[in-house]
């Protein structure tokens, strides 16, 4: 199996049995990673045993996915790091798009984000994907469901990642800032199961308050109750 030897991926998860094995094969069915890492906050599920049997490293972290990410950070031994969520499944050409960007020098002090897509027909979610899109390039505000690849030192240079249990990510593309972030021609296709749920209105909805509030100086400890 062909691999990108500079290249770990750390996934937190926390009962993410349904989707990681989805999440994990999508990243093996080109050049695999090198390492991939999984920061576990105390799941009760099938996902640790489910993490060991397709070869990936298991952490335990205090549940909360800034500070799960960041005790995989940690780990880490690769130059180059991919944030991503369990729930995340990488579309086919992502390892090549992703060897492009690390391959570049100018990079070493830029991140990447891939396109975010939703594993849902519904005419909503293309209306969230395009909005989606739009706040990425207009706004430089890819969420963490796009991934985030990013140098190491480059991590560690901006502060490394937030250990709060929310908005880590919106706390991280902020402190790169927009100029600083790559979009990758290559889809981050997230479960929809959240807005199937609760419904397309009220789950964007949600997710636009919690924005605003962390964006007003809300502490990410009370916006997680709005979150859900």
């Amino acid at each position: 199996m062909r691999t990108i030897a500079s290249l770990a991926v750390v996934i937190p998860t926390w009962n993410a049995a349904r989707h990681l094995p989805g999440t994990l094969a999508a990243l093996s069915a080109g050049a695999a990673p090198a390492e991939m890492i999984i920061a576990d906050g105390g799941s009760t599920d099938s996902t640790r045993a489910l993490a060991e049997a397709a070869g990936a490293r298991l952490l335990e972290a205090p549940r909360g996915r800034g500070a799960q990410i960041a005790a995989g950070v940690a780990a880490a031994g690769a130059p180059w790091l991919l944030l991503l969520h369990a729930d995340t499944r990488l579309s086919r050409g992502w390892d090549a798009a992703a060897a492009r960007f690390l391959a570049d020098p100018a990079n070493a002090e830029r991140a990447a984000h891939f396109r975010f897509a939703l594993d849902s027909a519904a005419p909503a979610a293309r209306r969230l994907e395009r909005a989606v899109a739009w706040r990425s390039r207009a706004l430089g505000l890819p969420y963490g469901d796009q991934g985030v690849l990013i140098a190491a030192r480059f991590l560690a240079r901006l502060g490394g990642v937030s250990t709060e249990p929310l908005m880590e990510d919106v706390d991280l593309v902020r402190r790169i800032g927009r100029r600083r972030l790559v979009a990758l021609d290559a889809d981050a296709l997230t479960s929809a199961e959240r807005w199937e749920r609760e419904g397309w209105t009220a789950r964007s909805a949600r997710n636009l308050l919690c924005l605003g509030l962390w964006f007003a100086g809300v502490p990410p400890r009370l916006i997680r109750k709005v979150y859900g």
